[in-house]
């Protein structure tokens, strides 16, 4: 389904995958580009802010990779800094992913994460938003937006929070809605932790890593070690993509006859990289190697 042309689904459907919780979001139903199909299984949803710490972004990307390896949905926001890790993160875990926009599709908002919204969708998620297509993303309507991540999650996960902030909303609404909110720790002279830690000393759940997270879920650890800052790149498409890049720019089309890949898949590799600042794109079609792109 194209983001320029979302259905309308009502609340009554929406219900029948999410339950009760959405009727204190007080919204007639949802705007949905993509499927709702993963809706119907377990889902987190991963929020924190804009501007995260690097620490942050890394837990955020790990532990939506790791809970999408599961098996689990990830829900955020498709906001930059740690909800766009989450969603990337999921993509990279081979999961499904959906995001919340805070005003309307085809007014979509920010516009850096068009093509990860777009990946999100042919990887089997959903973009959804509680307005209408053409209307612009207003301040206060993210608060509604917020209202919207917590309902459609099992658990809501804070990775990063000052003591006021857009990630403190969602696990407000959570509270309301008697969703479990779990929290990462921090330095106690720093202020992007207050939020944080705040929810742990009131009762949140305090987290560590994905392992954390799948046991609330009962499910088995991953043993798996904390990510590096900047992990090599396993993955043989995203690999090809990085050597295509190598010898300079190249467009999408140029890229999807190098790699002999899928759009879906090409769409969903790209963002990964261009996440983790491997790639650089220079236009809406064209992408980079970050030391062979043309000076901004």
């Amino acid at each position: 389904m194209d983001l320029a042309q979302p259905r309308f689904a009502f609340r009554e459907e929406v219900f029948a995958v999410r339950f009760r919780r959405l009727e204190a979001t007080r919204f007639a139903g949802l705007w949905v580009a993509g499927s709702l199909a993963a809706l119907t299984g377990r889902t987190v949803a991963i929020v924190g802010p804009r501007a995260p710490s690097e620490g942050a972004r890394s837990r955020a990307h790990a532990l939506a990779s790791a809970l999408a390896r599961a098996g689990i949905c990830v829900i955020s926001g498709l906001a930059m800094g740690v909800d766009g890790a989450a969603h990337s993160g999921a993509l990279s875990g081979r999961g499904r992913t959906i995001g919340v926009l805070g005003g309307g599709h085809r007014q979509f908002f920010p516009r850096r994460n068009r093509a990860l919204a777009e990946a999100m969708i042919a990887a089997g998620g959903a973009v959804l938003s509680p307005y209408a297509p053409d209307e612009p993303a207003r301040p206060g309507q993210f608060l509604q937006r917020n209202g919207i991540v917590a309902a459609l999650s099992d658990a809501v996960v804070i990775v990063e929070a000052a003591q006021r902030s857009g990630a403190l909303n969602t696990a407000s609404w959570a509270a309301q809605l008697s969703i479990d909110v779990l929290a990462f720790p921090g330095d106690v002279d720093r202020p992007k932790a207050a939020g944080c830690n705040e929810l742990i000393r009131d009762g949140a759940t305090l987290v560590r890593g994905a392992d954390d997270v799948l046991a609330y879920f009962g499910l088995a650890a991953t043993g798996a070690p904390p990510p590096a800052d900047r992990p090599p790149r396993t993955d043989a498409l995203e690999a090809s993509i990085v050597a295509a890049l190598s010898a300079g720019p190249c467009d999408f089309d140029r890229l999807l006859e190098a790699t002999s890949s899928t759009t879906a898949d090409l769409i969903g590799a790209l963002v990964r990289l261009e996440m983790d600042d491997a790639i650089e794109r220079l236009d809406a079609f064209t992408y980079a190697h970050p030391s062979r792109a043309r000076p901004r």
